[in-house]
């Protein structure tokens, strides 16, 4: 890991943490504890359910982290709304006129924690693999912040790093290959990279870095260790909150590929396609993803 990934997992105070009593006040710093108290479950859960059963560590560690996310929200969030991967009809957009939908309460709220307990299922449950994640993210809706997220938070458990807006990382530098001409890096699945990111890829002259979460992919770009990630092959609000929400306080650009602003606790939850790159990249990235849009 780079500088900037030793900085933002620095080690907080007993008030940052919140060790000896409640948590901390500030939603940012709120926000990190509570990944990193998410992360710490599934780390356990890891030792205790071991790597034999791949489908039932993913159950047990979604099922942990959720449970864990959801009591500590209740307990000290309690006047605000939740949007969890992990919640029933989670992925059920709203429509009005209905009958047999019930509105969210989210959807009238004015703050709205959006959390992806377990990011990467796949990778957790690949013993020695560390690119999975925990999400947490709050969106405020009279916050003048971008996509209205206030507070966001990417633990990385496998990696002891967790990247978070109360003490944003510093803007990656921009590597020499980048800054002479060379190759970019775009961070992209390892196992299911989109035929579009690799045509993309190819006119730009760019190389793909596998790896893991989506979370994971947009942290590298933070840390420096990719230059892009773009994405465009269905994806929920809480997939991208949380790290656009750090990635944004970085001073990075992110948005959908068709340039457009990414909004979030919308009627549909889902949020199918984004970009996350350093701003000199943009107005190029976005140009060629113009050519390589995927059909509807």
């Amino acid at each position: 890991m780079g500088e900037q990934t030793k900085t933002s997992a620095r080690i907080a105070g007993p008030r940052e943490t919140g060790e000896g009593g409640a948590p901390p006040v500030n939603d940012s710093a709120f926000a990190r504890w509570l990944a990193d108290r998410a992360g710490q479950v599934l780390l356990q859960v890891r030792q205790n359910t071991g790597f034999s059963d791949g489908k039932a560590l993913k159950t047990a560690g979604d099922q942990a982290a959720h449970e864990l996310l959801r009591a500590e929200l209740a307990r000290w969030r309690p006047a605000d709304a939740v949007l969890s991967e992990e919640d029933e009809h989670s992925r059920t957009a709203w429509i009005e006129g209905e009958p047999t939908l019930t509105r969210p309460n989210r959807l009238d709220a004015n703050r709205v924690w959006i959390v992806d307990p377990l990011d990467g299922t796949r990778e957790f449950s690949e013993e020695g693999r560390d690119d999975w994640a925990v999400h947490v993210a709050l969106w405020t809706a009279d916050s003048s912040a971008p996509a209205r997220l206030t507070a966001g938070a990417v633990a990385m458990p496998a990696r002891h790093c967790t990247l978070a807006t109360d003490h944003a990382p510093a803007y990656p530098p921009m590597p020499l290959e980048a800054a002479t001409g060379g190759a970019i890096r775009i961070a992209a699945s390892r196992t299911r990279p989109p035929a579009f990111v690799t045509a993309l890829a190819g006119e730009i002259g760019a190389e793909l870095v596998p790896m893991g979460s989506a979370g994971v992919k947009i942290a590298a770009v933070i840390n420096g260790d990719a230059d892009a990630y773009v994405h465009a092959g269905g994806q929920y609000e809480w997939d991208s909150a949380a790290p656009v929400a750090v990635a944004l306080a970085t001073g990075l650009h992110a948005s959908r590929i068709d340039g457009t602003p990414l909004t979030y606790n919308q009627a549909d939850p889902k949020l199918p396609d984004l970009v996350v790159c350093r701003k000199d990249l943009a107005p190029r990235l976005l140009a060629a993803l113009q050519r390589h849009l995927p059909s509807e």
